[in-house]
């Protein structure tokens, strides 16, 4: 296996950490990463809050929980090796009323049981030893998440692909994908590339990529988007690092919450409305394709009649400050739409 060669599609985080640890597990080895963007980590790896998640909420014992805690480990060991701007800060979780007591001390016990450490459920006293103008009933420290610049995470895995002998092509998008006799190649505008092992990491293309390598898949893309507002420089005492609301295990989202920013300052949300184009990142963004192969998806039919009322919500929220802002009273009560 060490004398493979391996291609993979695709520069945001998972790829780059997936040709950076091929090349850990099989030095020597023949690897090219092709990035469709003109430099990496462009889509969701950059156009996120820069949270480093633990998986407080996974079901223990699955493969998503087992990865979601090595991950933050070797993301936050990743960090301290190569210097990159980082902060293990810990979060807060709120419980804004009574009868989401129960939810937190079930997200404790899912932590406790995926081997996160120092987890503490809190009283209203103790959370504002933490952050001062919380709100809530109770709450629950996370002590092991934290902050840092995914671009630059994604900057240093490119660099060190190149100085363990692998290449990562930029605005070499794959336009065809055929298998040749054991050997995978891919057409670029910049050419073709081989390799024997193909790994794809497309994220937002995943299944088109997919489709390329004669691929099936039942799952689609369908985007969501997420709006954030910023507190004001001198409101961004009411928060000191991560705090975010009990999330509702029958959504499939967190809901809105503060977070600090590596760089400096506080956003609030994101929440979570049905975006019409993949790469879309403002209200207006639209792509054709995008936009049909999202409504013409029974899949996505069958999750808005399933969660119609919260999805409703959330697009309300998105054309009004208000309700924004009344969503983050229940973790900062002292957060004003001004």
């Amino acid at each position: 296996m060490a004398s493979r060669s391996f291609l993979v599609v695709g520069g945001g985080a998972v790829g780059l950490a997936s040709a950076y640890r091929i090349l850990q597990r099989f030095p020597g080895s023949a690897l090219t990463l092709l990035e469709k963007e003109a430099g990496v980590g462009r889509h969701q790896t950059g156009n996120n809050s820069g949270v480093m998640h633990c998986g407080l909420a996974y079901r223990p014992g699955t493969e998503k929980a087992r990865l979601a805690v090595r991950g933050i480990r070797q993301l936050t060991e990743f960090c301290v090796e190569k210097q990159i701007r980082h902060d293990v800060c810990g979060k807060l979780v709120v419980a804004s009323r009574e009868d989401q007591i129960p939810r937190l001390q079930a997200l404790y016990d899912r932590g406790t049981a995926n081997g996160l450490r120092g987890l503490r459920v809190l009283t209203p006293e103790e959370m504002k030893e933490i952050e001062p103008h919380s709100g809530g009933v109770a709450g629950l420290h996370v002590p092991e998440e934290g902050i840092t610049d995914y671009p630059a995470v994604c900057e240093t895995l490119a660099g060190e692909i190149g100085a363990l002998g692998g290449q990562v092509v930029c605005a070499a998008r794959v336009t065809k994908l055929a298998d040749r006799g054991g050997e995978w190649v891919a057409e670029t505008p910049k050419g073709e590339y081989a390799g024997g092992v193909l790994v794809t990491c497309a994220g937002l293309q995943a299944d088109r990529v997919a489709r390329l390598a004669g691929e099936s898949p039942e799952s689609r893309i369908v985007p969501f988007r997420g709006d954030y507002y910023k507190l004001r420089p001198e409101r961004e005492h009411l928060v000191r690092n991560l705090i975010y609301p009990v999330a509702d295990p029958s959504f499939p989202f967190l809901g809105v919450h503060f977070t600090r920013m590596i760089a400096g300052g506080i956003e609030a949300g994101p929440n979570a409305v049905l975006a019409l184009k993949r790469e879309g990142y403002t209200r207006t963004s639209f792509d054709a394709a995008d936009a049909y192969d999202a409504l013409t998806f029974p899949g996505l039919w069958r999750f808005l009649g399933r969660h119609f009322r919260m999805c409703l919500a959330e697009l309300e929220r998105s054309f009004s400050k208000e309700l924004f802002c009344r969503s983050l009273q229940s973790l900062v009560p002292e957060v004003q739409p001004e």
